[in-house]
Order: C-alpha cells, then structure tokens, then sequence
C-alpha cells in the first residue's frame, strides 16, 4: 500500500472510531489527512471502499496472528491456550480496527458484507475445531461447540471494549488472565475427576 492510502485509511480509523462510520464524511477525512477531497477517490472509489479495505485487512491479520501464535504446537489444551492469548492479545493491540469491525457492519452492501462474513467465519472455525478437538481427546468438557465457541470469542472480544494501554494490567497480563479463565475455568471446569487424577499422576 502507498503512502497516501494508507494515510486516508489511517485517518478514516481514527474517524470512524470517534464519530461512527455513518457520521463521517469524505471531506472529514480528506481534511484529517491534509489533502482534497478528489484525492481521495484516486485511491478508494468510495467510503465503503475504505471501510471494506479495513475490515478485511483486520480480519486478514487477525487470522494471520493466530496461526503464527499456533505453529509449533501439538497438544490441544496448549493450542487453545495460544489462541485464546492472541486473539485477547490483538483486541488490545488494535481496538479500534476491532471496534469498528464489530459495529458498522451495516455500512458494506451485500457482496462485501458477505465476503467479509466468510473471513469471520472461516476464523471462527479454527475455535469450533479446537474445542471439538480438545473433547474428543478429553481435556474438555462434552458441549455445544458453536455456542462454546461464541461465548468464548464474545468474551475475548469484548476486551476491546474497555481496555486502555495507560492503565496497571497490560495486554499480555490481560490476555494471560483470559487464557486461564478460558481453558480452567471454562473448557475443564466439568471434566470428571478422574481426568485430572491422570493429569496429576502424568506430572
């Protein structure tokens, strides 16, 4: 990407996260990244165009991020263990790509809309198959995978909601806290007893 497209998608973040996608206009963001409005259409064709190219590039590197954090690693419970850190770990490193992927949605037409739910999908997979994973080998509690796996990525996701840089945990120490809460206190919470005498005989 050049330097002045990414410069107008730089500025359209930072706008789009401040006053919404819908309020902001094309002026706005031409007049944030010091340059005329037609400028702007050399590079993008539209303001949907612009949103589109942020939410894919979101996803695309989110999806990027959490198979490089996977690579190396055999057992499922330590699998989990590193999705659950990079995804926690991403939302605080880039809120407000995250938080506008969460809710202006309903800015892209129908093609874009559904390429982007297929990314999203696609990556929500990767969960789904872990857990069902993680059961059939009996680190994990028996469940509805789906609905496990929503109610994880909300929790997770959610972090971006409040999180700030400036304040005393940072966001490896919050993702590793989710990590624990996800993994013990969630996926095993329920496993039978004996799952975790074998465990401690193993150590």
């Amino acid at each position: 990407m050049n330097a002045t497209k990414e410069i107008i998608k730089q500025a359209a973040i930072n706008l789009f996260y401040k006053k919404s996608y819908f309020a902001t206009a094309m002026s706005n963001i031409a007049l944030d990244c010091n340059i005329r409005k037609a400028s702007i259409y050399y590079h993008y064709a539209s303001k949907e165009d612009i949103l589109f190219d942020i939410l894919i590039t979101t996803m695309t590197e989110l999806t990027a991020y959490i198979e490089t954090c996977l690579q190396g690693i055999e057992n499922i419970e330590n699998k989990m263990r590193a999705a659950v850190r990079a995804h926690v770990k991403f939302h605080c490193d880039r809120q407000k790509e995250v938080l506008i992927s969460d809710s202006e949605l309903r800015g892209l037409t129908a093609n874009n809309y559904k390429s982007f739910v297929a990314l999203r999908d696609a990556y929500e997979k990767k969960f789904q198959d872990m857990i069902d994973q993680g059961m059939d080998q009996g680190y994990f509690a028996t469940g509805d995978t789906k609905i496990i796996s929503y109610a994880i990525l909300t929790m997770c996701t959610a972090v971006a909601n409040w999180f700030k840089p400036e304040d005393r945990l940072t966001g490896d120490q919050i993702s590793s806290m989710y990590e624990e809460l996800v993994v013990t206190r969630l996926l095993r919470e329920s496993l039978p007893l004996h799952s975790f005498e074998t465990s401690v005989l193993e150590e």
